[in-house]
């Protein structure tokens, strides 16, 4: 019978646990379909005033306020202000390119090839933006995304490795890869008395990336 061999652990890759938490501060926000649509506008229009906002996502100017004021606070969206006017903008690529594999998902669920050129921006549906929204809200949730960012950079792995590389018990571990796997968030094959996982591919892969990147371009400013 051959042995199988675990891989070794490598957690060089994760994020320190202040910048991972200050990014599941964010996509809770985001995991809000009022306010994935208030960012999807700006990330199509560019900067905008909260009454263009409104109008856009077809809801009323007191809860677009206050969901970029929210958002503001989070560091998701900035703000400029021009005379008495006060205009709003999405923040470096994170969330932004969020919005690439949203765009990128459904054009693969519905075959339309537009979606699925670079570069492409469009508004997408409002039942498939509270869908994706549901979804983030799904993932919003650090250990979650420990475990995510750790199958993200190490590839396969098992559930003893995924606890020693990202500090997680064993018994919340194997919790959240059941939550994840049924989610449809990671798939998993057993090999042996082993049980190993990997990431599917999805918004919450995006995601992960989206936050590494934007930690490499600010760093502790995150």
């Amino acid at each position: 019978m051959t042995k199988t061999v675990l891989p070794d652990v490598k957690i060089s890759c994760l994020l320190p646990p202040g910048v991972m938490e200050c990014a599941v501060r964010g996509l809770t926000y985001i995991s809000h379909p009022l306010r994935l649509r208030i960012l999807e506008f700006l990330d199509v229009y560019g900067t905008s005033s909260v009454s263009a906002i409104a109008r856009g996502v077809d809801a009323e100017q007191i809860f677009v306020s206050q969901s970029l004021r929210k958002m503001r606070d989070a560091n998701l969206v900035r703000t400029h202000r021009r005379g008495i006017f006060v205009y709003y903008e999405i923040c470096e690529e994170y969330p932004a390119s969020i919005f690439v594999c949203l765009r990128k998902l459904f054009g693969h669920m519905t075959d339309q090839l537009k979606f699925l050129r670079a570069g492409h921006k469009e508004i997408l549906p409002q039942d498939y933006t509270t869908m994706a929204a549901n979804r983030i809200k799904l993932f919003a949730n650090y250990d979650k995304m420990r475990i995510l960012e750790y199958l993200t950079y190490n590839g396969e792995s098992c559930v003893s490795n995924i606890v020693d590389g990202t500090g997680i018990t064993q018994i919340k571990a194997s919790q959240y890869l059941k939550k994840l796997s049924d989610d449809d968030f990671v798939k998993s094959r057993r090999d042996g008395r082993y049980v190993y996982y990997s990431i599917t591919a999805g918004v919450h892969k995006t995601t992960i990336g989206c936050i590494h990147k934007r930690y490499n371009r600010v760093g502790n400013k995150f």
